[in-house]
């Protein structure tokens, strides 16, 4: 029966063999309670390894500078002392015969001073998202951010450069833009946060600029087929996005110029909340944008395992990436092999430190990891 699952088919992943299509989403986890902001040995390396079995593993977003940072105890790739924490759990995922790909992240102006020594967050324009920081005193809300120079926004394009080149020297498969989810590139996209009068603002190309500098300056560094890209089109009142009638056209323009790149993959995230009452929203992600790009397309958002066969079977996406499932059931794999329900998340320990809530749920399919 499981062989006859779209999930567990096997994926070609331009050049990367997938023993299934089961993908393990990037999720913050805030475990890095380090003064170097690394990851730890017994605890990054055994929660990613616990879940080798996935087809492709992508880690939590992982700051690619101090600027970029925006969340508390969040694993950063801009160090040494990084690149080697991310090789050790890199070993112990590949002995297990795992494949990941790193998130490349920087939130932009959903940050706070907190993280910066009282300096402002950066953004493409200085409007407050309305929203909140988490941070070492918990919750704070947004401030409004500075508006990036041309050299800030040069210097970010290098700090994603950088963390491509530190991300091959710590032995991953490759790489994933976080474009997404109200972020910086998402900042640059969106009108209603980019209300620049420069070549990063205004037309639709412009805004989009800064996404496809950052791909070209990554390519110097290691192959398109180990790029991937993560966008979110129809997001709306999370994050301090609010969509407008240029943003699915913008969308669109990206999507279709990716296809002048050899990426890896493209992920693209459906609705988060119900945005069906949303002037200029798009509620079936996959269903839109299957015809319009060439390559890998991964979604998420919400799948489970019939949903997540049927979204592939049905020609909509070749890799359905899970979240909150893979919390809680480090074989996931297994369990939609065998048909074992799921075990439930807890949230309350999502974001703290420490072992409880991170490596300690059971492996029902298989003998759990020590």
């Amino acid at each position: 029966m499981s062989k006859e699952q779209a999930l567990l088919q096997s994926y070609n992943l331009n050049g990367l063999e997938l023993p299934n299509r089961v993908v393990m989403a990037p999720m913050t986890r805030s475990r890095a309670d380090n003064p170097e902001n690394a990851p730890i040995e017994g605890l990054h390396d055994v929660y990613y390894t616990q879940r080798a079995s996935a087809g492709l593993i992508i880690t939590e977003g992982s700051q690619v500078s101090k600027e970029a940072v925006g969340y508390v105890n969040t694993a950063g790739i801009y160090s040494k002392e990084q690149v080697q924490g991310w090789k050790m759990v890199n070993k112990k995922v590949h002995e297990a015969k795992g494949r990941m790909f790193i998130q490349l992240w920087h939130v932009g102006r959903m940050s706070h001073p907190d993280f910066h020594n009282g300096d402002l967050p950066l953004s493409a324009s200085a409007i407050n998202p309305e929203s909140q920081s988490y941070t070492y005193e918990g919750f704070k809300d947004t401030v409004t951010p500075k508006e990036m120079s041309i050299e800030d926004i040069k210097r970010t394009v290098q700090d994603f450069k950088n963390a491509a080149k530190n991300a091959m020297e710590a032995d991953f498969d490759g790489i994933e833009i976080h474009s997404s989810n109200g972020y910086l590139f998402h900042q640059f996209f969106n009108g209603t946060s980019n209300k620049r009068n420069d070549e990063y603002g205004g037309s639709i190309e412009n805004r989009a600029k800064i996404l496809f500098e950052t791909i070209d300056a990554i390519k110097e560094v290691m192959p398109e087929n180990k790029i991937g890209l993560r966008l979110n089109p129809s997001l709306h009142g999370i994050f301090g996005m609010t969509m407008d009638e240029e943003t699915i056209p913008t969308f669109d323009y990206i999507i279709k110029k990716l296809n002048d790149y050899d990426l890896a993959y493209l992920h693209l995230s459906e609705p988060f909340n119900d945005v069906s009452e949303v002037p200029y929203a798009v509620t079936e992600i996959a269903k839109r944008y299957r015809p319009m790009y060439d390559g890998t397309l991964m979604i998420n958002a919400d799948f489970d395992q019939e949903s997540g066969n049927r979204v592939i079977e049905e020609g909509n996406a070749d890799l359905v990436a899970f979240g909150k499932p893979y919390i809680s059931n480090p074989d996931l794999v297994e369990r939609f092999a065998e048909n074992i329900p799921l075990s439930d998340w807890d949230t309350d320990t999502f974001y703290v430190p420490g072992a409880k809530g991170y490596i300690d749920y059971e492996s029902k399919a298989r003998k759990q990891e020590v």
